[in-house]
């Protein structure tokens, strides 16, 4: 519900506000005054383009906004998915500056047009006699017969069994997809694994294996300085123990002279201890190290194939092989188990699949039980606005699952007698048009959340007891919902709870457009007005007060 609107500098609108009540809210006003650009103005408000042309002060901002309470409206995963604040209240903005530049807000926070046009969608609904509604379109049609028949259950079992389907259905063409990629490189990757598993790679072994080959390539050499460091070592006439024994009773002697040179004696000892350990350690080594032409040709050759498929690959490392090789593993054990797996998916798509028919059968035996009660209401109400011969039917066809069902309709439409319906959109007339959508949206008022509806001189080119009829419906919508209704007639204008008047303000240099909320007073004078002119007779006043009185 539009609770309060205000403009600034657009078109003919120096400075314009109006707090439209929550039920039917009607605007009059001379021909050009301003009633179209109010309508313009809110447009800006619902996402349309605008305009720097339409600046009232070329120099200054036009400034939009509108406040509205949408609390009723469901909104709030909107608000989610956009990442906005949710309240009660919302207030939209719409900022045009000189330089062409235009802005959007909802609740201070700037927005895309897009999201902006689709939030208006929810608030308010424009509708004048020459609009190109979406009455024709099936989605639309759909959505109304889904509120007229209350599928609301069946068509959430319906959208949970599309998205069940659509999962399964994803899960395997994916998988098929893939399995045709893996097939296609399924001889290859074998052979690239057949190689790998043939070396049976450890992790670390690339690093054991240079040693080892740095080792047994300079095996002669390393045995051969490894007997020539223990000889200076271990010599019995010049060997570096015998003369550390000397050393060392040497310093036994000292130390028997002098405490201090106790540190001395020990440090000597435990280089000693460290060079008697070395000498073991290479000892040792000498026995294990050996000559082994034979052995070193195999550490070579499994090098060489270590080094040669790290360069196939673009791989650094032993650890990198081995992962691959568990990968091409993977692989070749996915094609051995795909074809079952591929059953298992296709065997759960096609039980999906079912399950969506089911449910969409479901839905469809509870739209087509509306077919015959929709058309006839609708028939009965479009006779009753001036359309005496109006007929209405259904089409009906089966397609393949859809979000919205396996249902396209279509709704038929005839104005004459003894002439078949047609598809609205080849026969209906501008007018004919107006006064359907206005019909149906009179029977979708207590089934839907309607957002405020705006009939801009829906009344053009009816008879003044078809316009009575109308704006009694109008009456009975704005029960549950809010009306701003732009009206010439004054029999229906008299109906509204608000009164505004439009008009032109001619009193300074520029022409512009104001609206004001009429009281009682000038309500009647207004009425009378539009019964006989700008001078309305007294007899005039009377019909402008016998017509409020009934309202």
């Amino acid at each position: 519900m539009l609770k309060s609107l205000s403009i600034a500098n657009y078109a003919l609108i120096q400075s314009l506000e109006m707090n439209p009540c929550q039920s039917l809210n009607m605007i009059t006003g001379e021909t050009g005054a301003g009633k179209s650009i109010m309508l313009g103005a809110v447009g800006l408000l619902l996402g349309n383009r605008a305009d720097t042309k339409a600046l009232f002060d070329e120099t200054k901002k036009c400034i939009v906004e509108g406040e509205f309470d949408i609390q009723a409206y469901g909104l709030q995963v909107f608000f989610q998915n956009e990442d906005l604040d949710f309240d009660q209240s919302c207030i939209i903005r719409r900022e045009i500056s000189p330089n062409g530049k235009s802005r959007a807000f909802i609740n201070d926070s700037p927005v895309k047009l897009e999201v902006l046009k689709e939030l208006g969608k929810s608030l308010m609904d424009i509708h004048s006699q020459h609009d190109s509604l979406q009455l024709g379109e099936g989605a639309y049609q759909l959505n109304l017969l889904d509120a007229y028949t209350d599928t609301k259950q069946e068509l959430v079992a319906y959208k949970a069994a599309f998205s069940e389907f659509h999962k399964a259905k994803k899960a395997y063409e994916k998988l098929k997809a893939e399995a045709q990629e893996l097939k296609k490189e399924a001889d290859f990757n074998q052979f690239q694994l057949n190689e790998l598993s043939s070396l049976s790679l450890q992790s670390g072994e690339q690093e054991e294996l240079e040693s080892a080959q740095e080792i047994l390539e300079n095996a002669e050499e390393i045995k051969s300085k490894i007997a020539e460091a223990l000889g200076y070592l271990q010599d019995d006439h010049y060997g570096a123990f015998n003369i550390m024994s000397q050393v060392s009773i040497s310093l036994q002697q000292l130390s028997k002279l002098a405490n201090k040179f106790d540190t001395y004696r020990e440090r000597f000892q435990s280089t000693l201890i460290e060079l008697k350990d070395i000498a073991a350690d290479l000892e040792n080594e000498d026995g294990q190290i050996e000559v082994d032409f034979e052995k070193l040709e195999v550490t070579r050759d499994r090098l060489s194939r270590i080094y040669l498929l790290q360069q196939k690959h673009g791989l650094e490392s032993v650890d990198d092989l081995i992962s691959l090789e568990k990968s091409l593993a993977e692989k070749a054990f996915q094609i051995e188990n795909l074809e079952d797996t591929l059953a298992e998916l296709e065997k759960d798509r096609d039980l999906k699949f079912k399950e969506l028919n089911k449910m969409g059968d479901s839905l469809s035996q509870k739209r087509k039980s509306g077919f015959k009660g929709f058309a006839k209401e609708l028939s009965q109400l479009l006779h009753q606005l001036g359309m005496e011969n109006a007929s209405i039917d259904f089409t009906h066809e089966v397609i393949a699952p859809m979000s919205s069902g396996l249902d396209q309709i279509d709704l038929l439409f005839s104005a004459n007698k003894g002439i078949k319906p047609q598809p609205l959109k080849q026969v209906a007339s501008g007018g004919e048009f107006s006064r359907l959508i206005f019909a149906i949206k009179y029977m979708m008022a207590d089934k839907m959340a309607l957002p405020t509806l705006i009939f801009d001189e829906i009344d053009t080119g009816v008879s003044g007891e078809v316009a009575l009829q109308m704006v009694r419906m109008m009456q009975e919508i704005a029960k549950t919902h809010q009306v701003i209704c732009i009206s010439h007639l004054p029999q229906v204008a008299a109906k509204g709870d608000q009164h505004y008047f439009v008009y032109k303000d001619n009193s300074s240099a520029r022409t512009v457009s104001k609206i004001k909320l009429l009281d009682s007073e000038n309500r009647i004078l207004e009425i009378a007005k539009m019964i006989a002119g700008s001078n309305p007779s007294e007899s005039a006043i009377a019909s402008a007060k016998e017509l409020l009185k009934t309202a």
